[in-house]
C-alpha cells in the first residue's frame, strides 16, 4: 500500500485580511503533512517574499513540514540557497522541502533587473544548481565550473544533519530527465501537465532515474493539485470539483497512475471552509479507499 502524504497551500498574500501564518497553523492542527508557496516576489497585489514567509512559517509551528513551491533558480545564487535551506531546516528540526524550478516567469526576472535565460540555459541553469547545492551540502570545500553556476573552492559548515528532500517542477523531457537522475521528488501542476499526459510525464522521469542507477521508488511523484468540495461535478479535467466521492475517485486516478503526494490548491472563496472539508471529508475517505484496494 502506498504512503499518502497530503499537503496545502498556502497563499503569499500580504494584505490586510491575509494570514497564512494562521493558515498553516490550523494545516498543523488538520494534520496535514506539509504546506507549501509559490514563488512570485514581483507583482502590483501586496505579498510576502516566499522564503522569508516559510521561514515564519516554521517558527510558529512544530510538526508540518514547509515546502517552497517552486523557487525560481535565476532570482537566487544556488550556492547562497544551499546555505539558506541548510539554516531553514536545522532551525525547524528538519522540516523543510526544498522546491526547485527552472525560473518561468521572464517578466518577473525583467522586471527586477536580472538577465533572462532562455529556455536551454534555464534548463543548464537547473542542473547546475542541483549540483551546486547538493556539492555545498557534502564536500569539504567545493569547485564547481557549470555553463550558468559557480563556485571557487566554497566552504559551507555546518553540512545538512539529514538528506534534505530536493523536488522540481519539471515539464518538458530535458527537464523530467534531470529530475529522475538527480531529485528527491517530482512535483508538476495538475493543468500544465495535463491529465491524459501525467503517465508518460512521469514513467520518463522513472526512466531517467534507472538509467543513472536510481531506485525509481526512491523519487516522490507529487502533484499540485486545484480542488474544491462542490455539490456539482466540473467538467474540466484540470480542476478537481465535486461532491466529495466525485474528488476520491479522481484522486484514486491519479494514485493508480503512481502519485502518492498531494499539494492541495482550494479554489476561492471560502478556501478556509475547503481546507477542513478536504482534511476532514476527503483525505479520510481517500485512506480508506487505497487501503481496501490492497
Amino acid at each position: 500500500m502506498p504512503t499518502l502524504k497530503f499537503g496545502v497551500n498556502v497563499s503569499t498574500a500580504a494584505g490586510p485580511e491575509s494570514d497564512p501564518v494562521g493558515q498553516s497553523r490550523i494545516a498543523e492542527l488538520l494534520d496535514f503533512d506539509f504546506v507549501s508557496a509559490s514563488d512570485h516576489p514581483s507583482g502590483r497585489d501586496p505579498s510576502y517574499e516566499t522564503w522569508t514567509l516559510l521561514t515564519s512559517i516554521a517558527a510558529a509551528t512544530t510538526r508540518i513540514h514547509v515546502a517552497s513551491r517552486v523557487l525560481s533558480i535565476p532570482f537566487r545564487s544556488p550556492a547562497l540557497l544551499a546555505k539558506m535551506a541548510e539554516s531553514l531546516d536545522r532551525l525547524s528540526d528538519g522540516r523543510f522541502i526544498l522546491g526547485l524550478g527552472a525560473g518561468a516567469t521572464d517578466d518577473e526576472l525583467k522586471s527586477f533587473g536580472l538577465a533572462v535565460p532562455s529556455p536551454k540555459e534555464k534548463i543548464e541553469g537547473l542542473t547546475d544548481a542541483l549540483h551546486v547545492i547538493r556539492g555545498m551540502w557534502s564536500e569539504p570545500v567545493f569547485t564547481y565550473k557549470g555553463k550558468m553556476h559557480r563556485t571557487d573552492a566554497a566552504k559551507m559548515e555546518p553540512k545538512p544533519a539529514h538528506r534534505i528532500p530536493i523536488w522540481l517542477g519539471t515539464f518538458g523531457d530535458r527537464a523530467l530527465a534531470i529530475t529522475g537522475q538527480h531529485a528527491d521528488g517530482w512535483i508538476p501542476s495538475h493543468g500544465y501537465a495535463p491529465f491524459n499526459k501525467l503517465p508518460a510525464m512521469r514513467q520518463k522521469v522513472l526512466n531517467a532515474a534507472e538509467a543513472a542507477g536510481r531506485a525509481p521508488d526512491e523519487i516522490t511523484c507529487a502533484l499540485n493539485v486545484e480542488i474544491a468540495v462542490t455539490k456539482h461535478v466540473d467538467p474540466n479535467l484540470d480542476l478537481i470539483a465535486g461532491p466529495v466521492n466525485t474528488v476520491v475517485a479522481r484522486l484514486g486516478e491519479l494514485i493508480a497512475m503512481g502519485f502518492t503526494t498531494f499539494n492541495f490548491m482550494p479554489i476561492q472563496p471560502q478556501s478556509a471552509d475547503q481546507v477542513e472539508r478536504i482534511a476532514n471529508e476527503v483525505i479520510p475517505a481517500l485512506r480508506s479507499q487505497v487501503t481496501s484496494s490492497v
